[in-house]
């Protein structure tokens, strides 16, 4: 094997089908049609003459050749990161690009008037917000900074608390007249809870404690979308604070629920930490943050 023919662009191809088994998932990941996969994929092993995948209806396996690729690969993708978040960490100018990983509920509730305010003091900086409700991985440079309830940040991480969301029950206004309710109460009346994929175990877990779950038989996969459902009818449902007591057409009938109140953190990856701009984001956001949460 000729190590001068491989360039980085074949070994972005090889990682890619290793990392998803699919051509049509390593496409995705790339950015490019499942046919130029294809195309690439069987010109490098034709150029290497040596067979990097096995294939089979379940997907494509890595060879020992493959193997061999991608563990190379994945060295030098490491490296490249690496060097890039080096190279990061040296900005201490105010001014670039920041991406920021968040969930839908805390940037519509929290964070997308700070981020204008932000904007508007900092316009040098410009803001990337990726709203998922997965994890992104800081250490790939997937993101700069993550915006995320945890009781168990990653240690590869730093960061700061900036507070902790509070939980109570909601219900609609219009219905409940701003009336107070204990949970014995509320136990047999109609409840919104959270879908499976939603994985709020903390959520599905008091409900299941407090015989709740036979009153359930409406579920959403998202915490905005429990809101919105709440507001439309007269089944009642656990929500922020910062989100419920936002919204006029709900009223909090409850005290917040100890059991489920969760430490919200802004994390960044430690060759990021000296970033100026980084720094001064995560301070004014923190800031921000833990105004709103006090």
């Amino acid at each position: 094997m000729n190590e001068q023919q491989i360039r980085w662009d074949d070994l972005q191809i090889v990682s890619a089908i290793a990392d998803t088994g699919t051509l049509s998932g390593a496409g995705r990941q790339l950015g490019i049609s499942h046919a130029t996969v294809f195309r690439r994929l069987t010109d490098l092993e034709n150029q290497l003459g040596v067979v990097l995948f096995e294939r089979a209806r379940t997907g494509y396996t890595p060879s020992a050749a493959g193997e061999d690729l991608f563990t190379v690969a994945k060295r030098v993708q490491d490296d490249i990161t690496g060097v890039e978040r080096r190279l990061a960490g040296k900005d201490l100018k105010l001014s670039g690009t920041i991406r920021v990983t968040t969930t839908d509920t805390l940037f519509a509730g929290l964070l997308a008037t700070s981020f204008e305010q932000f904007r508007g003091d900092f316009p040098d900086i410009k803001l990337e917000v990726v709203i998922s409700n997965q994890v992104h991985s800081l250490s790939k440079r997937e993101a700069d900074v993550a915006i995320r309830p945890t009781g168990n940040p990653p240690e590869t991480l730093v960061g700061r608390k900036v507070g902790v969301i509070r939980q109570s029950v909601y219900g609609q206004r219009h219905h409940w007249q701003n009336r107070r309710a204990s949970l014995d109460t509320l136990t047999g009346y109609q409840w919104i809870g959270p879908d499976t994929h939603m994985g709020n175990r903390a959520l599905e877990t008091w409900m299941a404690r407090n015989g709740l779950i036979e009153c359930c038989s409406y579920r959403v996969d998202s915490m905005l979308g429990m809101q919105i459902a709440t507001r439309s009818g007269r089944a009642v449902a656990v929500l922020p604070d910062y989100l419920g007591d936002a919204d006029p057409e709900l009223c909090r009938l409850t005290d917040p629920i100890t059991d489920l109140g969760i430490p919200l953190w802004i994390l960044t990856h430690p060759d990021l930490k000296r970033v100026k701009r980084i720094r001064e984001f995560t301070r004014v956001i923190g800031e921000g943050l833990r105004q709103a949460l006090d």
